[in-house]
């Protein structure tokens, strides 16, 4: 067959195959579950850093954009979602989370935000000086929490 009889065919094809993913229903479920009980944040100037790099992932307050209805960037957007909340939720700070511990790590190696979350969340990138402040202040809220863990635990015992 000639080349340029294939090439509209192949075209034709893709925008059937595009088209039809649209239909797939994963990643239309853009709700945000309530807000249960967020960190006693310390300081407080730590919420405000928290919100813009790591909250669309790790909180119930994400900010789904246009894209993330177009299949199968949806896709995508939902399932690092989900996976972000279900290892570190700033909204659900009542019940365990599994990766907090890690969460200061991670932001000073620069394994987070995810390196291709950024480019088309430039409010994401931190400044040097407010990398550090994000991570004394995780520092800070994740070790309350602990010590609250350890204060309650030795209560109960009491």
């Amino acid at each position: 067959m000639n080349t340029t009889k294939l090439l509209p065919r192949v075209a034709i094809g893709a925008i059937i195959v595009f088209a039809g993913i649209q239909v797939v229903p994963y990643g239309r479920n853009h709700t945000n579950p309530p807000i249960v009980q967020e960190p006693a944040w310390n300081p407080p100037e730590t919420r405000a850093l928290a919100k813009r790099a790591c909250f669309d992932c790790h909180s119930n307050e994400t900010q789904w954009p246009w894209y993330s209805n177009i299949a199968p960037v949806s896709w995508l957007t939902e399932r690092d979602t989900l996976t972000g909340r279900s290892k570190m939720n700033f909204s659900e700070w009542n019940r365990p989370q599994k990766k907090a511990d890690d969460a200061v790590e991670e932001v000073q190696k620069g394994e987070m935000p995810l390196w291709f979350y950024t480019p088309i969340h430039p409010e994401a990138k931190l400044t040097p000086t407010e990398k550090e402040a994000l991570i004394a202040g995780l520092r800070a809220t994740i070790g309350q929490r602990g010590e609250k863990s350890s204060k309650e635990s030795e209560e109960r015992e009491h």
